[in-house]
């Protein structure tokens, strides 16, 4: 089962987010943590398979910024959500340069969103694969922007992008529709957007390799993996 971090100094905020990753998710281990030095000193010790954490821990106005660095140095790979009362119209792309999952503003969502994040993040963990569909021509990791290559030759593809990509080379020569590609999908879920996407990763494909054409538009349903085959 899951291992998760979750690095508060607020308790009743760190209980409340931990009560509903064990509720969304049972037999999850939730570890709790309130300050920069007790958890630094866990993420050296356990491998979490997803931390969520706060920016500003007692004093320390940016510990979480100090502590995703941490986790980059020591266990790279490992996913992290940031919740946190910093707006998120500034820290949310100063998170996602640190190579965090998602950034959720605290008073602006709900449990809904933050379980909903959670659990595909702890989905893709579990999905994740060095290779797949296309075997040793593309090689991808969900979780991490920068980790998607083609026939060896890195993809320059943002995370949304490459979790599409991830999802219709994981269901290779099936039709993934609309709908299913909304899940991974944070904000625009609409057909409009999600061809925007795909066509962002063509582009991308077509940058290492002019001739690909592996992906197939299914009209009125969605597209379908088609490289290799």
């Amino acid at each position: 089962m899951p291992i998760v971090a979750v690095i508060e100094d607020d308790p009743p905020t760190s209980n409340q987010m931990r009560g509903w990753i064990e509720a969304a998710h049972p037999g999850v281990r939730v570890d709790q943590w309130f300050n920069r030095d007790d958890a630094e000193a866990a993420l050296g010790r356990q491998a979490y398979d997803l931390v969520v954490l706060d920016i500003e821990l007692g004093r320390e106005r940016h510990a979480g910024v100090a502590l995703i660095n941490a986790i980059n140095r020591l266990r790279h790979g490992t996913p992290v959500l940031v919740v946190s009362a910093m707006p998120a119209a500034i820290y949310r792309s100063i998170m996602k340069a640190l190579d965090a999952w998602d950034y959720l503003q605290k008073t602006a969502f709900e449990e809904a969103d933050f379980i909903e994040t959670v659990l595909e993040m702890l989905r893709a963990v579990r999905s994740r694969a060095t290779d797949v569909a296309g075997a040793a021509e593309l090689s991808i990791d969900p979780l991490h922007q920068g980790h998607a290559s083609w026939r060896g030759q890195r993809l320059n593809l943002p995370l949304t992008a490459q979790r599409i990509l991830s999802v219709l080379a994981a269901r290779a020569g099936d039709v993934v529709s609309y709908d299913e590609l909304y899940r991974v999908i944070k904000s625009g879920r609409n057909r409009d957007n999600v061809r925007k996407h795909v066509s962002t990763i063509r582009e991308a494909m077509r940058e290492v390799d002019p001739a690909f054409d592996g992906i197939e538009n299914v009209p009125m349903r969605g597209f379908r993996w088609v490289a290799g085959r």
